[in-house]
């Protein structure tokens, strides 16, 4: 599923770094035969959640989306559930859902954690073929909020229309705006204006996130009442590896502890992960920043003992990390640590295995825990979907954009200045929202074993917003012994569920 990381071409990088769920589909020959016009399917049902019968309407379809001249630039697919009997909308939540990429639907939180109905995988193992299981999520949030799952332009079954193009939505500053534009017309159509309000996003879903809280408040008039930022990029430079900067690989190192902790890689293994991780983040953000900060100055006594202390800390051979000068990036890392026993791990979720291909590679070029689950959600999703959901099947539902003719992300940004060579980092549009509306509240969740998105680099980014104290307050960080997608682990699911639905109920209050 996974491209190998090309890191002499940055922006390329990104993407794959960021492509956090959604497999890759082939190349679509053009449909001449798409819709221009919205159509949806409502169907009601009922799912256990939390031992009770919760009974709910599902409506899935497309939303037409207008421009500031009033002109329709796209349908917008979206499924929407809300509980039965609720009559008061000023004490009935509504929380909007997606995934990232960017590129990817939101199958994944839909199928996995937040909705009604929930895939059942073999974690943290391979799940064998179809048939697979579809059962009630007892860890559904339904119970306290409404849910909006979203599907961005390119996936699902949104797609411009009219003289716009679906790569005029496909960029950091386009997505924003057009999924708040989406946020806009919903809570318009449904009369959900004054219903408290909630984002949820996963993995480039957070960029989103960051972006679209800002947009709403900014430009459109709509506070939010909370964010959940589920495992977590906001500054992409955090995350890229970019040549005579090292700052993430300080960022990565502390994740790279806590997967050779999990994987039995260390010598006298620390019985508690917490206190090892914070010995790790201290030598992390100390003395390994100190000495990668001397670069080429850094003395021979001093290397040799960072180098011991990363080696023991990692996992990794004092030779190998010898040869990299210290500096071992992400791909390297899942290729590396089981190497000796023929095997990659995950970079999503760490705790999963896979075959090593090519025992001479540097760089890991799949990743054990997509091909592990994939097959499942998707083959799952497509039958709740046409059929439980009764979406009609001319509808064609993308799972991801990559594969769409002329997909190409736009990076650069019209805030933050630098121009085209500065990474984007959304971080700075949430620290405005979040002063400029001191009670909006931040729940971010992390999972150690998270390659993807590692947990010291969203400490990194939380630390440097330039908030004031008091608004700082206002975030609340949760840690998962799990990975990206950490609601595939049962224990996480239940534990995902606990802390998005007090987040919810104590901020709708």
């Amino acid at each position: 599923m996974r491209k190998v990381l090309i890191f002499n071409c940055l922006m390329a990088m990104i993407v794959v770094n960021l492509y956090a769920q959604a497999p890759p589909a082939a190349p679509a020959a053009p449909d001449t035969s798409i819709s221009t016009k919205p159509e949806k399917s409502v169907t009601h049902h009922s799912s256990k959640i939390d031992g009770k019968i919760v009974n709910y309407t599902a409506t899935a379809g497309t939303l037409l989306l207008k421009n500031e001249k009033d002109e329709s630039v796209a349908l917008y697919g979206y499924t929407a559930y809300t509980k039965d009997g609720e009559t008061d909308a000023t004490k009935r939540p509504v929380t909007f859902v997606y995934n990232g990429g960017p590129g990817s639907s939101s199958i994944w939180l839909h199928m996995g954690a937040v909705g009604p109905r929930r895939v059942v995988v073999n974690d943290p193992d391979n799940t064998p073929a179809a048939p697979y299981k579809l059962e009630d999520n007892a860890n559904s949030i339904l119970d306290v909020t409404d849910i909006v799952m979203i599907d961005p332009v390119g996936t699902g079954l949104s797609h411009a229309i009219g003289k716009a193009k679906n790569k005029d939505f496909w960029g950091v500053d386009q997505d924003i705006k057009s999924v708040s534009q989406f946020i806009k017309q919903y809570v318009t159509d449904n009369d959900r204006w004054n219903s408290p309000k909630y984002l949820l996003g996963e993995s480039y879903g957070t960029m989103r996130s960051a972006g679209v809280v800002d947009y709403l408040q900014e430009n459109i008039g709509m506070a939010i009442n909370g964010v959940v930022l589920v495992s977590v990029v906001l500054d992409l430079r955090t995350l890229t590896f970019q040549k005579g900067d090292d700052i993430s690989y300080i960022l990565h190192v502390p994740t790279y502890a806590a997967v050779a902790w999990y994987h039995n890689k260390l010598t006298n293994k620390p019985a508690n992960l917490e206190a090892f991780l914070k010995e790790v983040r201290e030598f992390a953000g100390g003395e390994y920043a100190d000495a990668l900060m001397k670069g080429d100055r850094l003395d021979g006594a001093e290397k040799e003992q960072v180098l011991n202390k990363l080696s023991a800390y990692t996992g990794l051979s004092k030779d190998y990390l010898l040869k990299a000068n210290l500096r071992v990036n992400e791909p390297q890392f899942t290729q590396e640590l089981l190497r000796n026993e023929h095997q990659t791990v995950g970079r999503l979720d760490a705790r999963y295995k896979g075959i090593n291909q090519d025992l001479l590679s540097e760089y890991s070029d799949y990743d054990p825990q997509s091909s592990a689950i994939s097959p499942a959600y998707t083959a799952l999703f497509m039958n709740y979907y046409y059929g439980d959901l009764k979406v009609n099947k001319n509808n064609i539902y993308h799972v991801s954009a990559y594969g769409a003719e002329g997909f190409d992300w736009d990076w650069k940004r019209s805030r933050g200045g630098g121009g085209d060579a500065v990474t984007p980092n959304t971080g700075v549009d949430m620290a405005d929202a979040m002063s400029k509306n001191p009670n909006l509240k931040i729940l971010v969740l992390n999972g150690y074993y998270d390659l993807a998105t590692p947990f010291f680099g969203t400490e990194y980014t939380m630390d440097h917003l330039g908030l004031e104290k008091k608004i700082k307050s206002n975030i609340s960080m949760k840690y998962f012994e799990a990975g990206h997608m950490m609601y595939v682990n049962p224990t996480s699911l239940a534990q995902f569920k606990k802390e998005v639905a007090s987040f919810i109920l104590d901020t709708s209050k």
